[in-house]
């Protein structure tokens, strides 16, 4: 990939990264809840979920979906489901306490590493939109490999940098959480289970 067209797909995964998304939410909950370091969990792993995807889009499967109407609507209902079920968990997760130690429910590293790689790979938007997306900065006289070390490599890095700032945010606003007590789980498990609910209803 020559430097014009990465610094234009640099540009893109930038712009993507700071669209809302259900990824963004969850690093802007596990911040709140559990620290923006131990979010590292999350975000990792929905790196982990993005890189994922990119590969499955350049390598074939992307095109896939896209002839298959049965296929990506099994994906859109096991996404909507998946968003559901992990928007009534953060609904059902105690209030904010600053205290160490005290949040009963808190969740592991590995938990959180699942939640973030699963929030990213369920979401068929995701697939169906890398397939339209990366097609764009591909040079066919490349190797498609190496392109997409360094694709996949550039999302990752921006999308970690883009989370890591949310969670740190919604960190440092842990004592006015504190305040609101579980309002603010409702609202962010509320908005969850609505993305997941509305995920299969659209074309």
């Amino acid at each position: 990939m020559d430097p014009t067209t990465w610094l234009l797909y640099l540009a893109a995964a930038v712009g993507l990264s700071l669209s809302p998304g259900p990824n963004g939410l969850l690093a802007l909950t596990h911040g709140a809840l559990y620290g923006h370091r131990k979010t590292l969990n999350t975000i990792v792993g929905g790196s982990v979920g993005f890189v994922a995807l990119i590969g499955l889009s350049m390598f074939g499967i992307g095109a896939l979906l896209q002839s298959s109407i049965v296929w990506l609507v099994v994906l859109k209902w096991a996404g909507g489901a998946y968003l559901v079920y992990l928007g009534v968990q953060v609904w059902r997760s105690p209030p904010v306490d600053l205290e160490p130690g005290r949040q009963s429910s808190e969740l592991s590293s590995g938990e959180m590493l699942r939640q973030g790689a699963l929030s990213a790979v369920t979401n068929p938007k995701g697939l169906l939109f890398f397939a339209a997306f990366l097609p764009q900065f591909l040079d066919p006289e490349r190797n498609l490999l190496v392109q997409f070390m360094v694709m996949a490599g550039t999302f990752a890095l921006v999308e970690i940098v883009t989370e890591f700032a949310l969670a740190s945010a919604a960190h440092r606003l842990r004592p006015w959480l504190r305040r609101v007590g579980s309002r603010f789980n409702r609202v962010c498990g509320g908005a969850f289970v609505a993305i997941g609910a509305a995920l299969p209803l659209r074309s």
